[in-house]
């Protein structure tokens, strides 16, 4: 039987600030996503069946080019944030919790930085 309080057994196991930003972080990206999604699904359907041109010269619009730079910034942010939580909670192997969370972090940046690339370089007409 251990002598020690429960305060004693939770020291050093790190301040509980870091959960309210991460839980502020996802709930502000969710906001954002829905008006954002909304501008993106409507655009699409009023494009439907129309020429690839006029895809093109949507994306080039320069407000269209900023909105959808903010869509796949939070769309990507709000699921490698969603994704950790899911690791966090579920995968109890330290080393596969650590490998998974380093590989959902990464393709995260990855896949982001890939399709705001993609945006702009369709946004300048390269």
């Amino acid at each position: 039987m251990s002598m020690n309080t429960p305060l004693s057994k939770a020291r050093g196991l790190g301040s509980a600030k870091e959960g309210a930003h991460h839980w502020k972080a996802q709930r502000l990206t969710a906001i954002a996503l829905v008006p954002l999604s909304i501008w993106f699904i409507s655009g699409i359907i009023c494009l439907a069946g129309k020429p690839h041109a006029d895809l093109v010269a949507w994306v080039q619009n320069p407000w269209s080019a900023s909105l959808l730079i903010l869509l796949l910034f939070s769309l990507f942010y709000h699921m490698a944030l969603g994704l950790q939580v899911v690791i966090e909670d579920y995968v109890q192997a330290t080393g596969m919790k650590i490998t998974l969370l380093l590989i959902t972090q990464f393709g995260s940046i990855l896949l982001g930085l890939a399709s705001i690339v993609s945006v702009l370089l369709i946004a300048t007409g390269d």
